[in-house]
């Protein structure tokens, strides 16, 4: 069994698929209404110079997310 990637682990330029969502509550509820969902494509588009936000494209769209969230978004690697 592989190691569970989560998407504050990702690398830049690479596009993953989300697999599910962690957490519970109102930070998983945002994560949802934001558009990433299981099967949603997403590509790391860069980080802020202290890795802290991370920006992402899902679904046509920027997004900027904390890494604090994109921890509790398992991915698998779709492009190398």
């Amino acid at each position: 069994m592989t190691k569970e990637l989560r998407l504050s682990e990702a690398s830049v330029g690479k596009i993953y698929q989300i697999e599910r969502i962690g957490g519970s509550g109102f930070i998983r509820r945002r994560i949802i209404d934001m558009g990433l969902v299981p099967g949603t494509k997403v590509k790391i588009v860069g980080t802020a110079p202290l890795g802290d936000p991370i920006n992402l494209v899902a679904k046509g769209y920027n997004l900027t997310i904390r890494k604090s969230e994109a921890s509790m978004i398992i991915v698998k690697v779709i492009d190398k």
